[in-house]
C-alpha cells in the first residue's frame, strides 16, 4: 500500500465539497464528508446502510454505532452538521434509497441500484482524481479521509490521547506516526517555545 497524505488545507476541503456539489455528485459528496468527519476506515464507510443514518420516520439520526471490520471494536459515529447537510442533499438526489433500511448508502451504480456497495478501488480513483482536480500535490487515496480527520483534529488542538482513542490506535506512537508528527516538527516547537 502506498503512503497517502491527509488533506491539510481546509480551503481545499471546501473546494472539494463545492466541486462535487457543482457536479451533482451527491453520493460522492456524502462519502467524502462522512470520511473526513467520522475517522472510520473506508472498509467501514462502504458498509454503512441508510437505516444507520435515518430512523423509521425518515429523520436523520444524531448518532449511530459501527462495529469496525478490522478491529471488531465499537465506534460511535456522531452525525455533525456537515454530515447532516450532505445527507440532506443526498436524500433529495436519491429519494428511493430510503425504501429499505438495509440499502447501502454508498451504492455501486453499475449494479442493482442500492443493494451493492461501492468498491474500494473505485473510491481510491475518486479521491485521487478529486484531489488532483482541486490542485492538491502528493499522494491521496481512501485512507486520506481518515488521516484528514486526525490531522485536522490535531490542528484544532485536540489532545493526542483523544485522537488515539477515536482512531482506535494501540499507542500514541502509532497515532503520531499516522497523523504525521515528525521529529523536525517537535524540534521546531521546542525552539519556538524557548522558555
Amino acid at each position: 500500500m502506498n503512503f497517502v497524505e491527509p488533506i491539510r488545507d481546509r480551503k481545499k476541503i471546501t473546494q472539494i465539497k463545492n466541486q462535487l456539489r457543482g457536479q451533482g455528485r451527491f453520493r460522492d459528496l456524502l462519502l467524502f464528508t462522512v470520511g473526513i468527519n467520522t475517522a472510520l476506515r473506508i472498509s467501514d464507510v462502504l458498509q454503512l446502510r441508510i437505516g444507520q443514518f435515518i430512523d423509521e420516520q425518515q429523520k436523520p439520526r444524531s448518532r449511530f454505532e459501527v462495529r469496525e471490520i478490522k478491529t471488531g471494536k465499537r465506534h460511535d459515529v456522531t452525525v455533525n452538521d456537515s454530515i447532516r447537510e450532505a445527507l440532506t442533499e443526498y436524500l433529495f438526489a436519491y429519494p428511493d434509497v430510503t425504501s429499505d433500511p438495509d440499502n447501502f448508502v454508498f451504492f455501486n451504480s453499475k449494479f442493482n441500484r442500492y443493494s451493492a456497495a461501492l468498491k474500494r478501488g473505485r473510491v481510491w480513483e475518486f479521491i485521487s482524481a478529486i484531489c488532483e482536480e482541486v490542485g492538491l500535490q502528493g499522494n491521496y487515496g481512501t485512507h486520506s479521509l481518515r488521516k484528514t480527520w486526525g490531522y485536522q483534529a490535531r490542528m484544532q488542538g485536540v489532545d493526542l490521547a483523544l485522537i488515539m482513542y477515536k482512531l482506535n490506535h494501540a499507542s500514541l506512537a502509532d497515532t503520531k506516526r499516522y497523523i504525521g508528527i515528525t521529529d523536525d516538527e517537535v524540534e521546531a516547537v521546542v525552539k519556538k517555545l524557548n522558555l
